[in-house]
């Protein structure tokens, strides 16, 4: 059974570190943790596979020779939706009250919201209709990552924290890969992909929500959208918690950046014979890479009790890929630099996850607070699809895209490092 330990450097100093005398102290069990990873699994599989895979090939048969521009759009409307949804669910969140507890309620009705979105964007032909059912699906979306997030302030203490976010962002590219072989392996059209990912969604959230129970808590005052405003002002104003936001914001975008388009990269730049299969290969790579360094960084940032330095070494990982690709454009290259980017992007969001659990400014509005840095992390896998059709339309081609890639994480670097509260 874990112990609790106390380090001061790993406390974050003055008003960066408001939350910090909150944090529990009770261990949680390695169950418990199987059980929300198991969450996370079925949260990136619904997230990802439709941007991945199912929303390329739907809007592929719908208008193949728009079909760059429409998958852009389609991106741009939902992350719009995130970035209102985001905050507001979080406030909601932190203010609610049910017997089902208020982190379970808003976890177990997002996941509802989201299986049902995804049923509904498999029946649409048009790429209006594609728009607005996956621009409501955000809504799902939102809500449930607001009570995913916060239950990891109000139950996990800070020692176990790299190990839990391990535990979250180890399953994203195993849950990209499961969805993507899937649908591959029986054939699947998009229409059922959605389903069988719907499907999957509530299986994986069940076993989580019948166990979990909210701790005791303060109730906040009712929501006014001045005071809300005024809050995530305050949030932002606050230095630690805006430098990690800003390093969140661009790593992950250039994370997304550099996979939004594999699928149409394959196919019509490097003219690969089996882009889907060579999609499921460079999926593997990242989920196998990912996993590693996930679960070895995460819980050496524990033991070490280091956040700062892994963060900035895995971000670099990123900037590296992104850097190849853009010098070496082949599908060997693109193989290798999936593994890096995979490695890098797991491991920095298992520690940054970590991090930023250590620099909320008010211990009574986690959920809020999160819903802002959970813009940085669900905004950019819509909004780079738009920044990369610009680029790919204007003629500049893909290897300006994944420069764009590298250097963008390499800045998120440089911010990740303004962050001084926290070792």
């Amino acid at each position: 059974m874990p112990t609790e330990f106390h380090n001061p450097a790993l406390a974050p100093a003055g008003t960066a570190g408001a939350d910090a005398g909150h944090a529990p102290t009770d261990p949680v069990s390695h169950s418990w943790t199987t059980l929300f990873s198991l969450v996370w699994f079925g949260y990136w599989m619904a997230n990802l596979v439709p941007l991945q895979l199912l929303l390329p090939q739907q809007l592929e048969a719908i208008d193949p020779s728009s079909k760059v521009h429409d998958f852009a759009v389609v991106n741009a409307v939902s992350g719009l939706v995130a970035l209102l949804a985001l905050p507001l669910c979080g406030a909601l969140c932190d203010r609610s009250r049910s017997r089902f507890g208020r982190r379970r309620l808003w976890v177990a009705a997002g996941s509802l919201w989201l299986a049902a979105g995804l049923a509904v964007t498999a029946q649409q032909t048009t790429v209006a209709g594609v728009t607005a059912a996956w621009a409501a699906s955000m809504l799902g979306l939102s809500a449930a990552t607001a009570g995913l997030t916060a239950m990891i302030a109000d139950r996990v203490p800070v020692n176990q924290r790299g190990m839990v976010s391990s535990a979250i962002y180890g399953p994203q590219a195993l849950g990209v890969v499961a969805g993507i072989a899937l649908v591959s392996a029986f054939g699947l059209s998009p229409a059922s992909g959605y389903l069988v990912i719907a499907a999957l969604l509530i299986l994986c959230a069940v076993p989580f929500l019948a166990r979990y129970r909210d701790p005791a808590h303060s109730f906040e005052p009712p929501l006014r959208l001045l005071a809300l405003l005024a809050s995530m002002g305050n949030s932002l104003r606050n230095r630690e918690f805006a430098w990690a936001f800003g390093g969140r914001l661009l790593v992950n975008l250039a994370n997304s950046l550099g996979v939004c388009y594999t699928l149409y990269f394959l196919t019509d730049d490097l003219k690969v014979p089996d882009p889907a299969g060579s999609l499921l290969a460079c999926t593997a790579l990242y989920l196998v890479a990912g996993i590693l360094a996930t679960s070895v960084v995460g819980v050496l940032s524990d033991r070490l009790g280091r956040r700062r330095i892994f963060v900035a070494l895995t971000a670099l990982l990123q900037a590296i890929a992104g850097f190849l690709l853009a010098a070496f454009p082949n599908l060997t290259v693109t193989l290798v630099a999936s593994a890096i980017m995979g490695a890098g992007f797991g491991a920095y969001m298992s520690v940054d996850q970590a991090l930023i659990t250590q620099v909320l400014p008010d211990a009574d509005s986690r959920a809020q607070d999160l819903g802002i840095m959970n813009i940085g992390s669900v905004v950019p896998p819509a909004l780079a699809p738009l920044i990369a059709s610009l680029i790919i339309t204007s003629g500049r081609g893909y290897p300006v895209l994944f420069a764009l890639v590298g250097a963008t994480a390499a800045l998120g670097v440089l911010l990740v490092y303004r962050v001084r509260s926290v070792r």
